[in-house]
């Protein structure tokens, strides 16, 4: 099983199979229009916009799993990504990432790239997860960690 295996709804309500990301260096994270990590939106474009035309891709997952940060429906948070921090990145239909109802990718990335001290769950909005050309999970990096911070790791994956 890999990350190819799995399907999702893009923000648009189109299903995807993740295997059309196949080849492509991957970033996947869970995001929030409300959360106080929201700026990342800003860092998560300008990295896509510089290494789309290598095959580097972000994928945007909306979740209001915490403290109800991304209430809106999915025409409300493509608008607010488009128009507050310019996203052009794929961004797919809001999911659960914890818990009995998560969308099976994140039960598959959780499983496969445990967090700190190796818990599986997922704490908060804007955790991360750098996928390789291949589909291997390399890294996991928490919500703290801004984009910017891991730059020289997606160029090396890139090469």
């Amino acid at each position: 099983m890999s990350i190819y295996d799995f399907e999702a709804k893009k923000i648009t309500g189109e299903m995807i199979s993740l295997e059309a990301y196949k080849g492509n260096v991957l970033l996947i994270v869970n995001t929030a229009s409300k959360c106080g990590f929201a700026p990342q939106y800003e860092e998560l474009q300008t990295l896509f916009s510089r290494y789309e035309d290598q095959g580097f891709t972000v994928l945007g997952f909306p979740c209001n799993q915490f403290m109800g940060q991304e209430p809106g429906d999915e025409l409300e948070i493509d608008s607010f990504c488009k128009l507050n921090h310019g996203v052009t990145f794929p961004m797919f239909a809001k999911v659960d990432v914890k818990g009995d109802h998560a969308h099976p990718l994140f039960t598959y990335l959780t499983e496969h790239a445990p967090g700190m001290l190796g818990s599986k769950k997922i704490k908060w909005n804007f955790t991360k997860f750098l996928v390789d050309r291949e589909g291997n999970i390399v890294n996991r990096y928490a919500p703290k960690t801004k984009p910017f911070e891991f730059e020289d790791e997606i160029r090396n994956l890139l090469k």
